[in-house]
């Protein structure tokens, strides 16, 4: 493990930390990434419907920007009505293990072992969102 990620007088925006959380920060870019690894090529309907809880809009809004950071590739064919596939770049790939170790801690330290109240009204509460 590193010493630091951010090191003294330096802003946190100005480290390898800080970029990294802004190119899959948010409530859906990891969640995209998953559906993208799982799935190798998929339409937007497609993840929109295994992701369930987001709207076209943001949905729309997040693909560009993860098309803009290069970490995935949007593929448009010339038909009616039109085509477009999104798929994970290489760049996007190596987030994988970051993506990996994500699911490995959750599933060691998730709500399992609250009270089952606990657990139950937090999952509740996060699902309503």
């Amino acid at each position: 493990m590193r010493e630091t990620c951010v090191p003294s007088g330096v802003a946190l925006k100005d480290t390898g930390f800080g970029y990294t959380l802004s190119v899959i920060g948010g409530k859906y870019k990891m969640i995209i990434l998953y559906w993208l690894a799982e799935n190798k090529v998929m339409r937007h309907n497609e993840l929109k419907r295994g992701i369930g809880t987001i709207s076209f809009k943001t949905l729309s809004v997040m693909l560009k920007e993860m098309e803009a950071d290069g970490l995935i590739q949007r593929e448009e064919f010339p038909q009616v009505p039109p085509k477009v596939e999104y798929s994970l770049t290489e760049r996007g790939r190596s987030l994988l293990p970051l993506l990996n170790l994500m699911c490995e801690w959750g599933e060691n330290n998730s709500l399992k072992d609250l009270p089952a109240t606990g657990a139950l009204s937090a999952i509740e509460h996060r699902a309503s969102k």
